[in-house]
Parts: C-alpha cells; sequence; structure tokens
C-alpha cells in the first residue's frame, strides 16, 4: 500500500543533509558535490571530506603564504567547508574579499559560505555582487534562489530559477531546485512534473533523481518512489537509500534544507 501522511506532517519531515554544490564562477566539480542532492548521499559526502582533509595543509599553507591570493583562499574555504569548518570558511572568504572586492567569483564563494553558515541576508548581499544584471550567470541565479527559499522567499527563489532556465534550458540542477521549490510550496504535482523533466537530461545526476523519488513518495506512490530511489546503485546502497526515503517521509523534521547547500565555492580553472 503507497504510503500516505498528511500535507502537515509532509512538511514537516525528516531534516536531510545539504548537497548543492554548484560553482559559482566555473563548472568544476569541487568536493565531489555538484549538483542536487537528497537521500544516498553520504558515501559522496565522506569521500570529499576524505579528499579535502588531505589536501588541507598545502591548501592552508598555499594561502597563508598569500592571502591576496583568490584562487588560494576559494581553494582553502572549499576544504574547510567540506570538512564542516563553516565559521572559518566565512572568515577567509571574508578577508579575501576586502583585499579583493572586484571580484566576482570570489563574492560568489564568499556569499555560498555565508548561506552555508546560515547568514541569509548577508548571503545575498555578496551574491548581488557576483554577477551583473547585464551578464547573469545562471549559477549565481540557481545559488540565489536556494537561498531564497531558505528565507521562505519561495515566488522569489522560483524568478530566479526561471531566470536561470533562460541562460541554460533544461539545466537539472536548477530545474531540481525548482522542484524542491515547489515541494517547499506544497504545489507536488508541479514539483513532480519540474523533477522529471530534470531527471529526463541527459547530465542529470543521481542525487536529481533521488529529490524525484521524495516528492513522488510524497504523493502517495510509494512502489515507484522506491524503484527511483534504487536505480542504478549496488544492493547495499539501495537498500540504504529505500530506509532512508521511508524515514524521511515517515517522521518529523525540516525539509527546507532538502537537496540544498551552496557549494564550496568556484573552481579554478574552468
Amino acid at each position: 500500500m503507497p504510503l500516505r501522511i498528511s500535507a502537515a506532517r509532509l512538511f514537516a519531515s525528516a531534516a536531510v543533509a545539504t548537497v548543492l554544490g554548484l560553482s559559482a564562477g566555473g563548472c568544476s566539480n569541487i568536493g565531489g558535490r555538484d549538483t542536487t542532492g537528497s537521500i544516498g548521499q553520504a558515501g559522496a559526502v565522506a569521500g570529499a571530506e576524505t579528499d579535502a582533509r588531505k589536501s588541507m595543509d598545502a591548501l592552508a599553507t598555499r594561502y597563508r603564504e598569500n592571502p591576496g591570493d583568490t584562487n588560494a583562499a576559494i581553494a582553502y574555504a572549499s576544504a574547510l567547508r567540506a570538512t564542516d569548518q563553516r565559521a572559518q570558511a566565512v572568515a577567509v572568504l571574508e578577508q579575501a574579499s576586502i583585499r579583493n572586492p572586484n571580484s566576482m567569483p570570489l563574492l560568489g564563494a564568499y556569499g555560498r559560505a555565508l548561506a552555508d553558515a546560515g547568514q541569509y541576508q548577508q548571503a545575498m548581499i555578496a551574491l548581488d555582487h557576483a554577477h551583473t544584471p547585464d551578464a547573469p550567470d545562471w549559477r549565481i541565479l540557481n545559488v540565489q534562489g536556494a537561498v531564497l527559499d531558505q528565507m521562505g522567499r519561495h515566488a522569489d527563489a522560483q524568478r530566479h530559477y526561471a531566470s536561470a532556465l533562460k541562460i541554460v534550458p533544461d539545466e537539472p540542477s536548477v530545474l531540481s531546485n525548482l522542484g524542491l521549490s515547489y515541494m517547499l510550496t506544497k504545489d507536488l504535482k508541479n514539483a513532480e512534473i519540474t523533477l522529471r523533466r530534470a531527471v529526463a537530461q541527459p547530465n542529470a545526476g543521481p542525487k536529481v533523481r533521488q529529490n524525484l523519488a521524495l516528492v513522488v513518495g510524497l504523493r502517495g506512490n510509494f512502489a515507484e518512489a522506491e524503484k527511483i530511489a534504487t536505480a542504478d546503485l549496488p544492493e547495499n546502497e539501495a537498500t540504504a537509500n529505500v530506509a532512508y526515503l521511508k524515514q524521511m517521509l515517515a517522521q518529523k523534521g525540516d525539509l527546507k534544507k532538502m537537496g540544498r547547500s551552496y557549494g564550496p565555492g568556484p573552481a579554478t580553472g574552468s
């Protein structure tokens, strides 16, 4: 029998880790997180953290030798965020932005770090300066949308996603965030339609499919949600995904952070 829960309970479901990781000024994957995600993400996050810890000393040395180097500051802050040192990442990028107030990639990374630390108003200020109206960056628009969703400004968030999609139609990461935004406004029908559109794109990652699985489950079709959640996964991960999906659908918590983070900032050289 499909799992059905009330609307009030369904939008107070289990809290999930946040893993959106689009770069603000480049297209590289940083810390292994380059798209929206939800369930089934623990292994990837753990791997990213391990990689970041291995490179931490070298990145710290590079930054301290030249704190005015924007690339060094961004890379070091990325490692700090990957190891959950969010306040220190904000401090590093704040100092770097004082030295380089006109660096848009740096401001983009700073805005993400602020958002990741829950400082949403300050994050929006930094992100507003990370691109310009005459040359908008879809990645920044996408992150701004995620921040606005965290602030409860879902209509504004959806306008940012729509602007991003004018630049990159059918970009799965933007569609995934838009779908989650619809979910937060209890518009599950449009959430599912949008997430199915995201999943249909050839470059959609497994984390985007997990967001679809959640919404399909929230609509009461747990059999299909389970099928989506276990696609292309080894048996142990598939089992874990199903268990976590059931937990998310059955427990109270906060869906606001569903599939969201703000990435460690832009990678260099892309």
